[in-house]
């Protein structure tokens, strides 16, 4: 008896799913007609392609990550993770958020430590990029402000702002893996990195932060005062300067507007 339509489309859901892990659908291929190629061969087809596509949408998120250990290693992780980790919203740039974390315990993997954090990194941009792009804080907005209220200020970070703090030096290990960059080597023990990754007009960037920089922006984020902030920053580093770093970042455009 044929397939209902509801449970043809659930049965080939789950037949595309199964297949990436390793499964069959029997009940499914006795519902499509076979001609020149059997009816297992044309769901091979469309399974393979759906396979392929989702690993080349990974390559496209991350592409750091397929730079430091090459395609054809990139494409067993890649295909590793969709076996387990299919898509549940229809715009591929949202596909791969569960990417690092399944990096970082990929046991092949395991060699190159610094993998998920570069993930991350790859993530944090791909976000940064697809977010409304807004406007930023300018000193210009700060001037009608008296300057008693400034402490108990509340500055955002612009939507799709994200920190990530590493271990290792991500930020050397990035642009050493840039099409055209040197081939000088990245010393891992340089020490940990700080980014804060934004949205530009049309890219995305990151912003290597100090010790009391990134203390500082993330209190902000948490949506505490400036007042709070500075006393985080300078917990972290006691030398923190707080007119010299609220300077540069707002050059740097890192605050959202005030709402």
């Amino acid at each position: 008896m044929p397939l209902a339509l509801p449970d043809l489309q659930a049965a080939f859901a789950a037949h595309v799913a199964n297949d990436v892990a390793g499964g069959d659908r029997a009940d499914l291929a006795a519902a499509v007609v076979g001609d020149t190629i059997s009816a297992e061969a044309r769901l091979r087809v469309y399974r393979h392609h759906v396979a392929h596509s989702l690993s080349a949408a990974l390559a496209a998120t991350f592409p750091t990550v397929q730079a430091l250990v090459g395609e054809g290693f990139f494409r067993g992780l890649a295909q590793s993770f969709v076996a387990e980790a299919l898509p549940t919203q229809p715009v591929l740039a949202e596909y791969g958020a569960d990417f690092p974390a399944f990096v970082g315990a990929y046991a092949p993997g395991r060699a190159l430590p610094y993998l998920a954090d570069i993930a991350r990194l790859d993530w944090a941009l791909n976000v940064a990029f697809h977010s409304p792009e807004g406007r930023r804080l300018a000193a210009a907005d700060l001037a009608g402000i008296a300057p008693e209220r400034l402490p108990s200020l509340s500055i955002a970070l612009p939507e799709g702002a994200v920190l990530i703090r590493s271990r290792y030096p991500i930020d050397r290990i990035w642009n050493a893996s840039q099409p055209g960059a040197s081939a000088d080597m990245v010393d891992l023990d340089a020490g940990q990195a700080d980014l804060l990754v934004l949205r530009r007009s049309d890219d995305a960037a990151f912003i290597v932060l100090d010790a009391g920089e990134v203390a500082f922006m993330a209190s902000l984020a948490e949506g505490t005062s400036l007042e709070v902030a500075a006393g985080q920053a300078a917990s972290a580093e006691p030398a923190f300067d707080l007119s010299a770093a609220f300077a540069r970042l707002l050059s740097l455009e890192a605050f959202a507007a005030l709402q």
